[in-house]
């Protein structure tokens, strides 16, 4: 694969294709080195220049990029990605160690294994940004075009020393991860939704609606599993309210997750995914799969965004009316957010309880006032009176999620949808978040507080024999009180 290291081992070359998609057998013998190592350049003022410890910034970003051109000129890489991450780091440690020896620099061995990282992470991951992935301290990483990036962690966000070469580099990633997932951005196309091979949510922006350069916003796939007892625990809500909510989802009540951006949602609705019964079929449907249900009957799907023609798309809309006909025993819906509402809400309305979906919404009221709205865009025909019976009829629970200005996420809300009193929803608080206006530090004081009302789905619960631990629930929270 790398200059003459490679060629003189036939072992190392068995199965590699010069070019992707050769096969093997047709190029027996054949060199993967696509052109001969250049000869050094010029020796310069920085070569001559003798470095104990780190680089400095500046001299130590003209080393790896002469030091990059002179690996990318002696290796063909399509070839090099097709072989594992860990042979190919071998051999480019070798390589970077030639050329240092080559063209006398002055350069630790640190150094070169950390040069191979930034080339290793450039073939096989996301730039200079691959370590966030690794660092499970940070929830979201954002790129906002080559010089500037920042990562969320505890729920604040910091920026980093982290740069990309230029906005190309940024492209180039960008579209690298598009087109992992069979989707493309480019100037006809500026915005997509896409995932990274760990389930990780990422959103691209490109010029021209991009003023700064490309941006990258990407919402890390957690790799624990996350449990009511672990978010008990965290303070994200109390241990009634757990209970009260896993009981909801065991009963099959249709549950609405509201709340703003980062509050954690998707993170609510894995969590009560696992109070389903192994034994149901569930859909889910979503523009970037990100959910993480552990049941054996889970059927995923995807929307599709339209193909270079402008046609073929596939939108959550149809999606929803598709799996109606695949006998779902629930319809998860990552996010409630046009017209797809009414096709939910016909759902929920014709047997398939236990469906949840989230929604964007500053609390559990503008939730349904925006389910509303969404109704009202896939069919003006119907008064509002009836969308709202619809709604009524369809919800048993809203959950509201904040992210607080302590970065912690809390359940601000559990609203219970209860019926309508003449042309409007009634509802009804089971548990709110109290604030202590009186703490005036960061950190965010404040109870969980229960309002004492007998929940509205107990029929519901005495079905699934549930009524008596839901009861236990709210005496053991009024007893806490």
């Amino acid at each position: 694969m790398f200059g003459r290291r490679i060629r003189t081992d036939p072992d190392r070359l068995a199965g590699w294709n010069v070019e992707a998609g050769t096969d093997a057998a047709e190029t027996e013998g054949a060199s993967l080195v696509i052109a001969a190592p250049p000869p050094p350049p010029p020796r310069s003022e920085a070569a001559d220049t003798p470095v104990q410890g780190a680089l400095r910034p500046i001299l130590r970003t003209e080393l790896f990029q002469r030091i990059r051109k002179s690996v990318l000129s002696s290796i063909n890489v399509s070839a090099a990605v097709m072989r594992s991450h860990d042979q190919v780091k071998s051999d480019l440690l070798a390589l970077v160690a030639d050329i240092c020896i080559r063209d006398g620099l002055m350069v630790t061995a640190a150094e070169q294994e950390s040069m191979v990282r930034e080339l290793l992470n450039d073939m096989f991951g996301i730039g200079p940004i691959e370590p966030f992935l690794a660092d499970d301290g940070i929830t979201d990483i954002l790129v906002n075009g080559p010089d500037q990036v920042y990562v969320e962690r505890r729920g604040h966000l910091e920026l980093t020393p982290v740069k990309f070469r230029d906005n190309t580099h940024v492209t180039n990633v960008a579209q690298r991860i598009a087109a992992s997932v069979g989707r493309r951005v480019d100037e006809s196309s500026p915005m997509v939704d896409a995932r990274l091979a760990d389930g990780s949510r990422v959103n691209v922006v490109v010029p021209p609606l991009a003023l700064k350069g490309t941006y990258i916003s990407i919402r890390k796939f957690s790799k624990h599993s996350i449990t009511f007892a672990r978010m008990v625990a965290q303070g994200n809500l109390s241990a009634p309210m757990a209970k009260v909510l896993e009981i909801a989802c065991a009963s099959r009540c249709n549950i609405l997750i509201s709340g703003g951006t980062g509050s954690g949602k998707t993170t609510m609705m894995n969590t009560l995914s696992q109070m389903i019964d192994p034994g149901e079929r569930i859909i889910t449907i979503e523009d970037a799969a990100e959910l993480q249900l552990q049941q054996p009957h889970v059927v995923s799907m995807e929307t599709r965004p339209h193909n270079i023609e402008g046609v073929g798309a596939v939108d959550q809309r149809d999606l929803v009316r598709n799996a109606l006909r695949m006998r779902p025993d629930r319809i998860i819906l990552g996010e409630t957010r046009g017209a797809e509402a009414f096709d939910v809400l016909q759902a929920m309305n014709t047997g398939h309880d236990g469906s949840m979906s989230t929604i964007h919404a500053n609390n559990a009221r503008d939730a349904l006032t925006r389910l509303e709205s969404m109704v009202l865009m896939a069919t003006s025909s119907l008064p509002l009176p009836s969308i709202r019976r619809q709604i009524a009829g369809a919800l048993h629970m809203v959950i509201h999620l904040e992210r607080m200005r302590d970065g912690v996420r809390r359940v601000t809300n559990v609203t219970e949808v209860t019926g309508m009193e003449g042309d409007i929803i009634i509802t009804q608080d089971l548990f709110t978040f109290e604030h202590d206006t009186a703490a005036l530090s960061g950190e965010v004081k404040g109870r969980f507080v229960n309002s004492g009302l007998r929940p509205a789905f107990t029929p519901r619960a005495a079905y699934y024999s549930l009524d008596r631990a839901l009861l236990e629930a709210i005496h053991e929270e009024r007893g806490r009180e």
